[in-house]
């Protein structure tokens, strides 16, 4: 979901819905990234939506170790003018108190 059509729909739940909370927080060890998240209150219930955006992953590189017991570490090469996002919508489930994702059904 592109920036223009983000901001469009997180208008339209400020403008139909009663917001609990909003926020934003950087993606730890990915330069760029961010999530971006928004819970509010329907007739259905709590609903939440998410926005993540992070640059895309240009290579990935495996570094081994030939030492027995040392963990291998992985690389990766970010471009530093595209940008991917990954949206994702919630709804909280109050039997099993916890945020169930909603799948879409084409």
């Amino acid at each position: 979901m592109h920036d223009d059509k983000w901001k469009d729909t997180v208008a339209m739940v400020k403008s139909k819905f009663q917001v609990l909370s909003e926020q934003r927080e950087d993606i730890f060890n990915i330069p760029g990234a961010f999530v971006e998240r928004i819970e509010f209150q329907t007739p259905q219930g709590k609903m939440k939506m998410e926005r993540s955006t992070s640059p895309v992953v240009l290579d990935k590189k495996t570094l081994y170790s030939k030492t027995a017991g040392r963990a291998s570490n992985i690389e990766y090469t970010y471009s530093k003018d595209e940008v991917t996002h990954r949206f994702k919508a919630y709804r909280f489930d109050e039997a099993r108190d916890e945020w169930e994702e909603m799948k879409c059904t084409e």
